[in-house]
This record gives structure tokens, C-alpha cells and sequence, in this order.
């Protein structure tokens, strides 16, 4: 069975964030095996692997919080290790876990990250209310975030990611525990912001997420399997769905989620 290829020994000119031969162990798990990967801006990529497969790992790089081993990671032309304050401060997350002050307001949780990166006063305060005002939750700014629901709490998130305008965004597994309408509307507001130029980086195991990609990124047992559009990845393996292209390609040893575990109620 053919597999997709792609070249990925060198990093296009107008990637806006590109990852080249990235190796990262914990003891002697290989959690990351020579991962390359580039995103131009305006881009969504879907990276899309199952439990484990070093998605977590490859956003734990990519936001700081650890060093590759080797490899080098670059953030709008920044290499993260030798410019990390230059390459962090265009990057915007939304994190798996909820990172929100839950008793602070809306609004105060979304000041102190303005505080953070040096926007205060009337900047800080336009573009607060412009990006509650976008996502429906502007009646709710003076709300403690634990009175929220949790597709609100993840605008929230969202909301802040944007704040400081980076040139990439990145999502990770950020529908977790989400009904499915929170989910489709999470997954909206995001597809459109390709119209503003911003990339973005969503890790996610459920593969109905990755089929409105532009591209699809395989990420199994710590190596880039395929990379490409989903319906190239489809024709590649000769398969007529992505969910079924997905377990093609990781062997059937993963059950490909099209839906996720019910949400906590």
C-alpha cells in the first residue's frame, strides 16, 4: 500500500513556524524522532495522531516549556532556543488544560494577560471588548470564569490566545470535554482566522476535526507519517475516508475517534 510522502528536509521561505529534525527523549523513550514541519501564515494544519503519539511532547517544545534535544525550532524566523522571548511573544495557546484564573472575572483574566505583554490602558480596553464582542461574550465580562460553561470558558481561552495578535496559534486538543455544539463552534471561530493571516496549529485525536484542514499532519509514535490535504492523504492510501486513511496509516493499532467520550456533566 503506497504511503503519502512528502519533503520535509527543508523549510519553505514563508513558513511562519517550522520544526526541522526535532528529537526530544525522556530517558530512553523517544517521545519525538526527527520531526520536520512548516506552516505558512494563513494556513490551519491539523496535527492528528492518537494518544501518545507526541502531540503533547511536540506543543511542550513549542511553547518553552522544554528544549529539543535536537533539531531547531523557529517562530517567525526566531530560533526558540537562542530567541525565546522574541520567538514566545508571537505565539498564542490554548491549552489542554484550562490555564484561566477561575475566580477572577472574564475580563480581569484577559486584562492581566494585556499586563503581561506590555498592552494597557485604552489599547488593552479596545481590544478586550472587540474580542468579547466577537465571540458572543461580551453580556457575561464582569462574570467570574467558574460561573461559565465549559465551551465558554475555552472562548475565554481563545479570547486571550489573541490578545497580544500572534502570527500563530496553537490548539491543543482544546475540544476536549466539549459537547458537540461547543466543539463545531470552537472549531468555527477558528477556521476563520485564516482570513487574517494568523496560523494555526490544532492537535487533536478525533478525526473529524482534521477534515476541514488544509493540511493534515499524522503524527504516530513520535514520527511524521503523512502530510498533506486530507483528500490527498484519502487518495494516498487508497482509502475513501480520512478516518479510514488514519488507521491505514497507524496500522490499525489506534481506533480512529470520530467522536469523542460524552462530555462531564
Amino acid at each position: 500500500m503506497p504511503e503519502p510522502s512528502a519533503d520535509l528536509g527543508s523549510v519553505p521561505p514563508d513558513a511562519i513556524l517550522s520544526l526541522a529534525k526535532v528529537c526530544k527523549s525522556y530517558g530512553e523513550r523517544e517521545a519525538l524522532k526527527e520531526v520536520s514541519l512548516a506552516i505558512r501564515p494563513g494556513e490551519f494544519v491539523a496535527l492528528l495522531g492518537p494518544n501518545g503519539a507526541g502531540k503533547s511532547t511536540m506543543f511542550q517544545l513549542l511553547t518553552g516549556l522544554f528544549n529539543a534535544d535536537t533539531g531547531t525550532i523557529r517562530v517567525c524566523g526566531h530560533d526558540i532556543r537562542r530567541s525565546p522571548v522574541a520567538a514566545l511573544a508571537s505565539i498564542g495557546v490554548v491549552f489542554q488544560q484550562t490555564t484561566l484564573d477561575m475566580d477572577l472575572s472574564v475580563e480581569a483574566n484577559l486584562v492581566f494577560h494585556c499586563r503581561l505583554h506590555g498592552i494597557g490602558g485604552r489599547e488593552s480596553s479596545r481590544r478586550i471588548a472587540a474580542a468579547l464582542e466577537r465571540l458572543g461574550l461580551a453580556p457575561r465580562a464582569h462574570e467570574p470564569v467558574r460561573a461559565l460553561s465549559g465551551g465558554n470558558r475555552r472562548k475565554v481561552e481563545l479570547a486571550r490566545a489573541q490578545l497580544h495578535q500572534p502570527a500563530v496559534l496553537l490548539m491543543d486538543e482544546p475540544t476536549v470535554g466539549l459537547d458537540p455544539a461547543s466543539r463545531r463552534q470552537l472549531l468555527d471561530e477558528v477556521l476563520a482566522l485564516r482570513s487574517g493571516g494568523a496560523a494555526v496549529l490544532w492537535a487533536t485525536h478525533l478525526v473529524e476535526e482534521a477534515e476541514e484542514a488544509d493540511r493534515v499532519v499524522v503524527l504516530h509514535a513520535g514520527k511524521v507519517l503523512a502530510d498533506g490535504p486530507p483528500e490527498a492523504l484519502r487518495r494516498a492510501v487508497g482509502r475513501a475516508t480520512l478516518a479510514e486513511a488514519f488507521l491505514g496509516m497507524t496500522g490499525g493499532r489506534e481506533r480512529a475517534a470520530a467522536e469523542p467520550p460524552p462530555a462531564p456533566t
